[in-house]
């Protein structure tokens, strides 16, 4: 009878049921899981450390003296911090709390999921730390194979390195740049070898996934050929037009001064550089980039780098003899750094660039598929008139039209990446690709590099290459170890094409919107379809197929190249 009694006075058990489900379920996946919360609080803390090591970078390639001492100096510095942050980002700790973290996620989903408030907030945010978990699990996995000293050296020979590549470009002697250059691409092999969980994956595709994740070296290789066969006759076609734009109106307009007086101002200004860094800040804060988050600096190799949403800098560099090149690589890096200022402000993992290939197709959407575009000189020609009236270029009086042909004009005797059209450009990169992967592979020789880069220049463009400086000596890249990222400016470029496409779908009037200097629609347009998303997808492809419709496609690209410089050029 007392165990009836207990039963008859206790709560009936429907009313215990509906109780236990009235328990109110933790509002947020921190609240919920304590593991998750120590977690954050670790990562945040390498991400910060991070982002200190960002500024001793910068500083370094922009105000730091050059000289073999403060380099020095200064890579003991980042080896310092670099030590750190690996140490903590290979702390044991972190891998137990990623597996608790997981455990509690799917508890967590699993009770919103018998609550009444399972809303599409709660469940995109399952799918948001689900896919922090992840990768952040992959990135420990990654650290844990890396001992901290070889973090170190990797750190100060990034320093090294470096400051060797600037002193050879320079000094026009890659000789001098080869020993450094050995070591990049044997520590590069080293770090791919200790990451490598799958020995069929080559070392280069283990690479090339450091900066496109997700794509596969074969379906990269599926869509560089696509590309290369259209533009190989597409180019021949163009260069051998007898219509082609007039460049003059992006140099020095000619005057009516004696030869001797010429010979006299050689050494002046034709296009001062503070006027060019005004109509650069000027267009590029149109476009939409922040400065009240940023600044603008010059640089040997025009950059952007970001320390947080809310301070995210960029780098051009001028030529007092040529004026759009200077203009365009503002607007390029503005382009990335509109991305950056878009990013999410978690910091954490979640809330950074997808991949190097899908930073790229924002550059270039702002640099070519708006600033080179009709539309925009149409806009612009008035703001590049006034500053250079105002600076006292004399006879630059050029309409519209005549910017915007020249602008697009194909200088088939350019030798630098950064400055090469749209048109020619894929082929600088995939010189640069087949280089890169042949040195990983075995197959030439870092000494070599200069001969095999020159003969390159020569079957694939026609062009010779008169030194090392315009040559092999041109690039950054590789005296930072980012190899494998070359082929990441090719995606990117198919990328923006396609963008432009549905994005002159979805925004109504958009090239009327772009006569007229209003360009907010098309960044609210980019920072849905891709800013805000961060890394929450796998790839450029899966980012692009849930949010336009399709995979990556290269047609695009394509039929915009064959249909602007058809037009261009006169050429069927």
């Amino acid at each position: 009878f007392c165990g009836l009694s207990a039963m008859t006075t206790a709560t009936p058990a429907a009313t215990t049921t509906t109780t236990a489900a009235a328990t109110p379920v933790a509002a947020t996946f921190e609240d919920h899981s304590p593991s998750y919360k120590v977690l954050l609080e670790k990562l945040r803390t390498i991400t910060h450390l991070e982002r200190a090591s960002a500024v001793l970078n910068y500083d370094r390639q922009i105000f730091m003296p050059q000289t073999d001492a403060s380099a020095a100096q200064r890579g003991k510095q980042l080896a310092v911090l670099a030590t750190i942050s690996h140490e903590k980002s290979i702390d044991p700790e972190i891998g137990q709390l990623l597996e608790k973290s997981a455990q509690d996620l799917e508890e967590w989903s699993s009770l919103l999921k018998g609550s009444n408030d399972y809303s599409i907030e709660r469940q995109a945010a399952i799918h948001s730390a689900r896919r922090l978990l992840e990768l952040e699990t992959k990135s420990y996995k990654k650290a844990t194979c890396i001992p901290s000293s070889l973090a170190a050296r990797k750190a100060e020979l990034e320093s090294s390195a470096y400051a060797a590549w600037v002193k050879a470009r320079e000094n026009d002697d890659f000789s001098s740049f080869a020993p450094s250059l050995k070591q990049c691409f044997d520590q590069a092999k080293e770090i791919a070898t200790l990451q490598r969980t799958d020995e069929n994956i080559s070392l280069y595709s283990q690479m090339l996934d450091e900066f496109e994740m997700g794509m596969k070296s074969s379906r990269i290789d599926e869509l560089f050929a696509q590309v290369q066969e259209a533009l190989v006759p597409l180019i021949s076609k163009v260069k051998s037009s007898t219509n082609p734009p007039d460049l003059s109106p992006l140099f020095p307009p000619k005057t009516n001064k004696t030869d001797e007086e010429e010979k006299n101002e050689t050494e002046e200004e034709s296009f001062p550089v503070e006027s060019q860094k005004h109509l650069s800040k000027t267009l590029v804060t149109t476009l939409g980039y922040d400065t009240t988050h940023g600044r603008i600096d010059t640089a040997v190799h025009p950059f952007t780098t970001s320390f947080s949403p809310y301070d995210v800098r960029i780098t051009s560099r001028f030529n007092t003899k040529e004026w759009f090149q200077g203009l365009m690589g503002t607007i390029h890096e503005g382009g990335h750094a509109m991305y950056e200022q878009s990013l999410g402000d978690s910091d954490t993992s979640l809330d950074t660039a997808l991949s190097m290939g899908v930073h790229e197709s924002q550059s270039l959407f702002w640099e070519r598929h708006i600033g080179k575009g009709r539309p925009f000189w149409k806009f612009a020609g008035s703001v590049v008139r006034d500053v250079f009236r105002e600076s006292g270029v004399e006879g630059f009086e050029y309409s519209d039209e005549e910017l915007y042909r020249a602008v697009n004009g194909v200088d088939f005797k350019n030798l630098i990446r950064v400055d090469a059209d749209e048109l020619t450009y894929p082929l600088h990169v995939i010189l640069r690709y087949g280089i890169e992967r042949d040195v990983v592979e075995g197959t030439l020789d870092v000494d070599d590099i200069p001969k095999r880069w020159n003969e390159d220049m020569k079957s694939l463009l026609d062009v010779d290459v008169p030194n090392d400086k315009e040559g092999s000596l041109q690039d950054i890249h590789w005296s930072c170890m980012a190899i494998g990222y070359f082929p990441t400016y090719l995606l990117g470029a198919m990328m923006a094409a396609q963008l432009y496409h549905y994005c002159g779908l979805d925004v109504p009037d958009l090239e009327e919107k772009i006569v007229k200097g209003e360009f907010g629609d098309v960044k609210e347009w980019l920072k849905k379809k891709v800013h805000v998303h961060g890394r929450r997808y796998g790839s450029l492809d899966e980012l692009l197929e849930r949010e336009i419709g399709e995979k990556l496609n290269p047609d695009y690209f394509i039929r915009y190249l064959e249909g602007k410089y058809g037009e261009l050029y006169q050429v069927d």
